[in-house]
């Protein structure tokens, strides 16, 4: 590949053609051209059909002795055998041999009650809400970004994540407390857009092959983002579109209500999901409806939240107390 440029870029386009066929989310994919492009990089651009055993674990050494993360240790793994197996169509005998990566069962930061209150008294705005609705359903950040109108069913106190983690649906609850803010925020969301329909704008990206299928359910109501951004980008046929809002500003303003009310726990937005699990089992609300609220696939990942009950782990009760 040395000298080639068009050839290197054929290969990444086909590595990313293959993984868009698998239905590989957008992010998967740009981290997986990514080890691809680090791992011929390392190895001065050389054609990968030259690379054998040795090469690979020369690669993946250096990553250890970086002391890189297990799972990104796992994820580089991943990407490298995906790219000798569907795109170069080779399977090598030694690939089996490889040494994986243990990783390390982590504990969840979990915040209490009144810490939980003290952050979301420090935030207002969009971003609060949002905050409460990571703690007050249990949502991964990116699916409450992610969410749209049609999602939110006011009536039976339920919100729809589409696409979540593994590519799977699941339903979760509306706080009651939150639906009175949230239907004002929605007006002026629903007055936004009329404006921007006005306006010549009003598109929002559909999933999939849904833009061709119904060529008029991006500017619909139903398909716009419960949490849009605050500025339009243009897409390369010219639409203005609204992206909805970027995690990073919930991230942001999630840090400065941890500093501002004084949390020494290294918290992030996650942590309110972890929040959430925890004190639904304080409660005693059965973990198997826990795990469905979560999206868990196996109730094992579930149980990990037992440990921080507050009679001790796995619930048991201090021959002391």
């Amino acid at each position: 590949m040395t000298g080639k440029p068009d050839e290197a870029g054929g290969i990444y386009e086909q590595l990313r053609s293959e993984l868009r066929a698998r239905r590989y989310s957008p992010r998967t994919e740009r981290a997986y051209v990514g080890w691809v492009q680090r791992y011929l990089a390392f190895h001065d651009q050389r054609h990968p059909t030259t690379l054998g055993a040795s090469e690979l674990r020369r690669f993946l050494d250096v990553l250890v002795q970086r002391r890189l993360a297990a799972s990104s240790h796992q994820q580089a793994l991943c990407a490298l055998l995906f790219f000798y197996a569907k795109v170069l169509k080779v399977e090598p005998p030694w690939v089996k041999a490889l040494a994986r990566p243990v990783q390390q069962q982590r504990l969840p930061l979990v915040l209490s009650r009144d810490e939980v209150q003290a952050i979301l008294r420090q935030m207002s705005g969009v971003t609060a809400m949002m905050a409460s609705l990571l703690y007050g359903a249990g949502l991964r950040l990116l699916e409450c970004a992610r969410l749209r109108i049609k999602d939110v069913d006011f009536g039976s106190g339920q919100l729809i994540v589409r696409s979540g983690k593994g590519n799977r649906d699941r339903v979760t609850l509306l706080p009651a407390r939150l639906r009175a803010p949230l239907r004002v925020h929605l007006d002026e969301v629903r007055r936004v857009h009329r404006a921007d329909l006005k306006d010549g704008a009003g598109y929002v990206e559909l999933p999939g092959a849904l833009v061709h299928r119904y060529p008029f359910a991006e500017r619909e109501w139903p398909w716009q983002w419960v949490f849009p951004a605050t500025r339009h980008y243009r897409t390369p046929d010219g639409k203005r579109r609204r992206h909805h809002l970027h995690e990073t500003v919930l991230q942001r303003a999630f840090h400065t209500a941890c500093q501002a009310a004084q949390i020494s726990k290294p918290a992030t937005c996650h942590s309110l999901r972890h929040s959430f699990a925890t004190h639904l089992l304080e409660a005693g609300y059965d973990i198997r409806t826990i795990q469905e609220l979560l999206g868990h696939r196996d109730v094992a990942t579930t149980m990990i939240y037992t440990h921080v009950l507050n009679r001790g782990p796995f619930a048991v009760r201090s021959p002391l107390d």
